[in-house]
């Protein structure tokens, strides 16, 4: 593996590596960089580049920097590389962003009191802070080698004429300093600032070239760390886009059953006002003739004669009388009933689904849906009733979630009504009673399931409309009339939640039939 990279630095890095491959010295004119440098002096000139670079050093470290992605970890590791390799006692790494250099990692010599410990120490601090900003850095330099791209190396920075004004340089009595820019592309990723207080010329052409080569790769690696953070803030967006649409669209749903429930009580309230006006409103006549009832019966207990019976009797036509109050009594009687089934009826329908299915009849859920649904089935201004036909077959009792199952139906037939009453625009009262609105319900058992189907003879779909009905969000009503989200949980409720199937017939013009098939009893019941 090593040799694999080695043969892959050589490659890419072949002209750099050149003089450690041919053992060659190649000298470091100061007088190519930005700024004419004093000369710098080595008693080693020649020695071999080998004697303070190997190619191992340069792999370890190339391996370190490539090895990182996360950008904070990667501005650690080549802060510490640099300053162990560089012989500088501070280093500063600089990075460009939306124009702006921005000081990202700051590395210092730390001054070692342990006389037993001859390791030096590093104390690495990472930031974000504008270079305008920063009091590590000498900042007319920085922005010379920002608009230039080529590096600076300086001998002793205190005597140069063109830092004198730099007050930081003066401050510090900088000695030696290394400054390059980071480069990919030759796009200016970055700048790399090193000094040395202690000593001049401590950046001679072994280290400068050391540096160009992690240079080029930590340019590669912060390029990298960059597109993974871009692509991490990307996701966490994603996320929080999600999170946003589905708090709106549970707002929506909220809303949307706000919007049924609301139309719901209104036509359970009617439902419920008829038998109850109704028995309330015979409640007085009632009362008026038990009374009248009640003092006849008085005559005989006072004994009165029997002229005085007959003349009361003519008086309050006890005949239709008594067979008033039987009729009166039965029709409330039937009020009572009616009153009962609507409660019976809101009990199958709205009953609460356990964690586990249960056996349930389902044409009790139909049947408490269409008796809730009847205020809107009704006669009005505008269209005759819609009839409902209900074609029964002879059905077990299912294992499901009744509610759940109740709710599909709900939505299905209140979308028949819908879809007739939009069909009856344009058409007058005759028209329509000529063809009379209708839905149709048939139920029957085969092998191990039930079906249900459901059909209107409404405006019907079109192909492309029915190919997208029980997509999230789609949705042909107006705005204010529908979200999009009654069929799409319909079809989860039959599918994922019952293992069954729906699917949907319809033609443009003739209406629409959609058919439900439940398994009798589920695997995981």
């Amino acid at each position: 593996m090593a040799r694999c990279q080695c043969l892959n630095l050589e490659t890419r890095y072949s002209q750099l590596l050149a003089p450690i491959l041919q053992q060659k010295r190649s000298t470091l004119s100061v007088n190519e960089t930005v700024f004419a440098t004093a000369k710098v002096t080595s008693t080693s000139s020649s020695s071999s580049i080998s004697d303070s670079l190997d190619l191992a050093t340069i792999l370890k470290a190339s391996q370190t920097i490539s090895g990182e992605i996360e950008l904070e970890k990667l501005l650690s590791s080549l802060l510490s590389i640099e300053i162990e390799n560089a012989g500088a006692d501070k280093c500063v790494l600089m990075l460009s962003e939306s124009g702006n250099l921005l000081v990202r990692g700051l590395a210092k010599l730390e001054l070692n009191n342990d006389e037993n410990s001859e390791v030096d120490r590093f104390s690495i601090v990472t930031t974000r802070q504008p270079v305008e900003e920063s009091i590590d850095i000498p900042l007319g330099l920085i922005n010379t080698v920002k608009r230039s791209l080529k590096p600076v190396v300086i001998s002793d920075a205190t005597i140069h004429p063109q830092l004198i004004n730099e007050s930081y340089i003066q401050q510090q009595q900088t000695k030696s300093i290394l400054c390059s820019p980071i480069l990919h592309q030759g796009k200016l990723l970055g700048v790399l600032y090193l000094e040395n207080n202690l000593a001049m010329g401590a950046f001679n052409n072994e280290r400068v070239q050391l540096l160009n080569l992690l240079s080029a790769q930590a340019a590669i690696s912060l390029e990298n760390a960059r597109l993974y953070e871009r692509s991490q803030q990307y996701s966490q967006q994603l996320e929080q886009a999600l999170h946003d649409l589905q708090q709106t669209q549970l707002q929506m749903i909220q809303s949307e059953k706000m919007s049924a429930l609301g139309n719901l009580v209104a036509g359970v309230a009617h439902e419920i006002n008829n038998p109850v006006g109704f028995i309330s409103g015979n409640l007085n006549g009632t009362k008026s003739s038990v009374r009248d009832l009640v003092e006849h019966l008085n005559l005989y207990r006072t004994q009165a004669s029997a002229a005085e019976i007959a003349d009361h009797a003519e008086e309050i036509d006890l005949e239709y009388l008594i067979e008033d109050v039987t009729k009166i009594i039965d029709s409330m009687q039937l009020g009572c009933d009616r009153l009962r089934n609507i409660s019976t009826s809101l009990r199958i329908f709205s009953r609460s689904d356990q964690d586990y299915k249960v056996p349930f009849n389902l044409h009790e859920g139909i049947d408490s849906t269409i008796l809730i649904l009847k205020h809107r089935l009704k006669t009005n201004e505008q269209r005759p009733a819609i009839k409902v036909i209900t074609n029964y077959g002879d059905l077990p009792r299912i294992e499901c979630f009744p509610g759940q199952i109740n709710q599909v139906f709900m939505n299905i037939i209140a979308n028949a009504i819908d879809a007739i009453d939009e069909s009856n625009i344009g058409r007058s009262f005759a028209e329509i009673k000529a063809k009379p609105n209708l839905i149709t319900i048939t139920t029957y058992a085969e092998k191990e399931q039930v079906k249900i189907a459901i059909a209107d003879n409404g405006r019907g779909m079109s192909e492309e409309v029915k190919s997208k009905i029980f997509d999230h969000l789609f949705t042909t009503k107006a705005v204010g009339k529908g979200t999009g989200l009654g069929l799409a949980i319909a079809r989860q409720i039959v599918v994922e939640k019952h293992g069954g199937s729906i699917d949907c017939a319809s033609q443009p013009g003739e209406g629409t039939a959609f058919t439900i098939y439940l398994p009798i009893k589920t695997k995981n019941a």
